[in-house]
């Protein structure tokens, strides 16, 4: 069957322009306005959301007052609402903020501004963390993928290690480095957010994901037989001294930064090391080796046949004040372009469907990316999401918790004191 070329033509015209229509936004001129914006971020983080913010300007006439608030955000943002002059558009660094906010009625609902976008740009599980009772509050603008295990990409040359695929597989290859004398895994436990993510990671493999929000939401006990079960997996790594670099004491002294780079150092002191696709910044600046031919990483490991999954960690652009400035922005904050500013000098990773992968520095941060964006199961970080006196205080519930099981690794005794602090925090 033969097509009229004429229609062809016509239909291929259509096309274009139904395309060039979807791809182009109009943005109004916010030429004498000003739109107030308060973040986390500071240093080098600061200058290039800046940057971010500069082409905002230039799209609208806006001018932007960034006030980064590295200290107290949520106390911060909560007296300036509460005295009468919050910021036109925040970012949150977890969705427990955003949903205490939203309920405080701090939050603008925001689907008919962005609603939109949102759908075409995020799988719906960002939607869903940006979500109140059933009300968008929010766009992920940045993103975490802390689900990656970095390696000695010459380690694993020199002893004839593949890259592993399953839990079972990376116990091979810490069973191989090990009796080459290498110290299989260095783990950060100063911050103890990195124990924390360990078994957050393995949790969700062993129970899935349904699981992992019933966990959130305490609906069954730290006591729980797959609670039980993903600390036996975890006591595998945490609980062999041997296995990790510096032994119990030198897990627990070396924060995050310290840990990440012990399999890169000179000479290496650890093969492997378990940390956010955020550590190439500590690998790159505070050792000589080479992000992408000296450390790479690989996917947190499958367990028991899970498919592709992240957990991961973010920020969450909200509108405090519905002014015409704060919807621009925040439209334009969900805009692939809007990331790729950021992405493509280093830094961001953004949970963007629309963000082309080219723009990522390098193939390490692209990858991380990818994998963000297609896991089958994406979870927010547990200790993020539960109340903070029992996931987020230093010294106590989680944090302190998986810090004692380091030096104890007891699985009754840890279960029976976490779920001793839930029921207190919950």
């Amino acid at each position: 069957m033969r097509l009229n070329t004429r229609l062809f033509t016509l239909l291929l015209a259509l096309l274009v322009v139904f395309v060039g229509a979807a791809a182009a936004e109009e943005w109004p001129d916010l030429s004498g306005q000003t739109v107030n914006v308060v973040a986390l971020w500071t240093g080098d983080e600061q200058r290039k959301f800046e940057d971010v913010l500069a082409e905002f300007s230039a799209l609208t006439g806006a001018e932007i007052v960034y006030s980064p608030t590295p200290e107290n955000l949520a106390t911060v943002l909560g007296t300036r609402v509460e005295g009468g002059s919050p910021p036109d558009i925040a970012a949150l660094p977890n969705p427990g903020l955003l949903q205490d906010f939203a309920r405080r009625g701090f939050l603008v609902a925001v689907d008919d501004i962005v609603g939109d976008l949102v759908d075409q740009y995020y799988a719906p599980v960002w939607r869903e963390l940006a979500s109140v009772d059933g009300k968008l509050y929010g766009v992920w603008y940045k993103a975490a993928n802390k689900s990656v295990v970095w390696y000695n990409t010459n380690i694993f040359a020199e002893v004839g290690a593949e890259v592993p695929t399953t839990w079972e597989e990376m116990m091979e290859v810490a069973e191989m480095v090990d009796f080459y004398g290498i110290t299989p895994f260095s783990a950060g436990g100063g911050s103890s957010w990195v124990l924390t993510d360990w078994f957050e990671n393995i949790y969700l493999r062993v129970a899935g994901p349904e699981m992992y929000d019933k966990l959130v939401r305490h609906e069954i006990s730290w006591t729980d037989p797959t609670v039980i079960e993903a600390f036996e997996y975890l006591k595998q790594v945490l609980g062999r001294p041997e296995w990790l670099a510096g032994g119990v004491e030198g897990t627990l002294e070396a924060n995050h930064p310290q840990g990440i780079i012990k399999p890169f150092v000179d000479p290496p002191q650890a093969a492997m090391v378990y940390g956010a696709d955020f550590s190439v910044s500590a690998i790159s600046t505070e050792t000589n080796a080479v992000v992408g031919e000296d450390a790479l990483f690989f996917p947190f490991p499958s367990i028991k046949g899970s498919p592709a999954a992240v957990v991961g960690g973010g920020d969450v652009a909200v509108m405090m004040k519905d002014t015409p400035g704060a919807r621009a922005l925040l439209r334009f904050l969900a805009t692939p372009k809007a990331a790729e500013i950021w992405a493509s000098q280093g830094g961001l990773t953004s949970p963007n469907k629309g963000v082309d992968l080219s723009v990522y520095p390098n193939e390490i941060v692209a990858a991380s990316a990818k994998a963000l964006q297609e896991a089958e199961w994406f979870r927010f970080d547990l200790s993020d999401l539960v109340p903070q006196e029992f996931g987020s205080t230093a010294g106590t519930g989680m944090r302190g918790g998986f810090q004692e099981f380091v030096r104890n690794p007891d699985i009754e005794a840890i279960t029976r004191q976490l779920e001793e602090d839930a029921k207190k925090a919950y």
